[in-house]
C-alpha cells in the first residue's frame, strides 16, 4: 500500500541519450512498432517506434507523441497530458516482454505498480510531434526456467536530450492456460458498461466531453462511482475480462483534478499499485482525499485515491498535481 509520495530521481547511471542506432534515425522513426506487441488494436494508439539493446538489461526505445490526440488532449492548450507518460511506459513493458524476453503473444500481463514523475516545463507542446528517446533498465527480472514470469523496469524519457519524465512499472506474466483456469468464470461473461447518471462536469475533471468522464456525481464529497463506456476508443481500445489499469489510473487523475480545483491541472506525478482485478458488473467506488506532498513546492497538491469494489480495495494511487499557470517557462 502506498504511504508516501517521493519525487522521482531524474538522474540515472545508465543512459542511451547518445546512442547511435537504427531506431534513432529518421527511417527508424518512420513507423510505429507492431500493434500486437504493445497490446493495442488501433494504429493511432501506438506510441513506440523502435528499439535497440546496447547491453543485456539496457534498452534504447524511441517513441513519438502527437501534438493532438482524441483523448490525451493538450492541457491548457500548451502542455502534453502527462497521462501520455503512463501509457507510453505501459507500452514499453509489453514491447520488452515480447521483443526482448521472448514472451509469446497471448500471454496475460498483470500490472501491480506504475509510477511516473515529470519535469513539467519540458512538457510544453512544440511545432512538431515530440520525438522521444527512452532509456530503459530492468532492475528485477524473474524467470521460471527460460520463461519470464515478472519484470520491474525503469524508464527515463528525454526529448532533445532534456529529461521529460521518469517512470517505473512492475508486472507479472501468466500463460494462457493458467489464465483460463484463474479467470474461467469472468472469461465466460460479456463485458458491460457502467453508466450511472449525472457524470461529473467535464471541465471539473480536465476533460472536454462527458464521454471521457469516468466519475459519476456522488452523494458524499470526495466519493464517486466509477462510470465507463466499453465503446470508448482509447480507454477500451480492446475489451478484456476486467477493467484495464489505465481506466483506474484515469479515475485517479480525474479525482485529483477535482480536488485540485478543476480546470487546467497537470497530474505531474503518480505512484499507483493494484491489488485485485477490477471486475465488470459490480459498482466500483473512487475515494479521494488531500495528502501531504512532501515535495516542498507550494504549487504542488497531492491527492490520495483508492478504488473499492465489493468491500475490497482494488487499487490505490497518490497523484501530485500542479496548475498549468504555475509551471515555470521552458528553459
Amino acid at each position: 500500500m502506498i504511504t508516501t509520495l517521493e519525487p522521482m530521481d531524474f538522474t540515472t547511471s545508465a543512459s542511451t541519450a547518445s546512442c547511435v542506432c537504427p531506431a534513432s534515425s529518421d527511417d527508424g522513426r518512420a513507423t510505429t512498432v507492431p500493434r500486437a506487441l504493445v497490446h493495442r488494436a488501433a494504429f493511432a494508439e501506438v506510441f513506440l517506434t523502435g528499439m535497440c539493446r546496447p547491453a543485456e538489461n539496457l534498452f534504447h526505445i524511441t517513441a513519438q507523441w502527437p501534438r493532438g490526440h482524441c483523448f490525451f488532449t493538450p492541457i491548457g492548450g500548451t502542455h502534453y497530458d502527462p497521462m501520455l507518460i503512463a501509457e507510453t511506459i505501459r507500452q514499453v513493458g509489453s514491447y520488452l516482454a515480447h521483443e526482448a524476453f521472448g514472451v509469446p503473444l497471448g500471454h496475460q500481463f498483470l500490472l501491480w505498480s506504475l509510477e511516473y514523475g515529470t519535469v513539467p516545463e519540458n512538457l510544453v507542446t512544440g511545432r512538431a510531434p515530440a520525438d522521444l528517446d527512452l532509456t530503459v533498465t530492468c532492475p528485477e527480472i524473474r524467470r521460471r526456467g527460460n520463461r519470464l514470469t515478472a519484470l520491474c523496469y525503469e524508464v527515463v524519457i528525454r526529448q532533445h536530450g532534456r529529461v521529460v519524465a521518469t517512470g517505473r512499472v512492475g508486472y507479472t506474466v501468466t500463460s494462457p492456460a493458467v489464465y483460463r483456469r484463474l479467470r474461467a468464470e469472468q472469461l465466460a461473461k460479456e463485458p458491460v458498461a457502467s453508466l450511472p447518471p449525472a457524470p461529473v462536469l467535464p471541465a471539473a475533471v480536465g476533460r472536454l466531453s462527458p464521454f471521457d468522464v469516468v466519475l459519476a456525481d456522488g452523494t458524499r464529497p470526495g466519493v464517486w462511482r466509477l462510470r465507463y463506456d466499453t465503446r470508448h476508443p482509447v480507454l477500451f481500445d480492446h475489451v478484456g475480462d476486467h477493467l484495464p489499469g489505465m481506466v483506474l489510473l484515469e479515475a485517479a487523475r480525474q479525482a485529483a483534478v477535482v480536488l485540485g480545483g478543476g480546470g487546467d491541472v497537470l497530474p505531474v506525478s503518480v505512484i499507483s499499485s493494484y491489488q485485485r482485478y477490477a471486475e465488470f458488473g459490480s459498482p466500483l467506488w473512487i475515494h479521494a482525499e488531500p495528502a501531504p506532498t512532501g515535495l516542498g513546492d507550494a504549487d504542488t497538491r497531492s491527492v490520495r485515491v483508492t478504488g473499492i469494489q465489493d468491500g475490497e480495495q482494488v487499487f490505490d494511487a497518490l497523484v501530485g498535481t500542479e496548475p498549468v499557470d504555475a509551471v515555470p517557462p521552458m528553459r
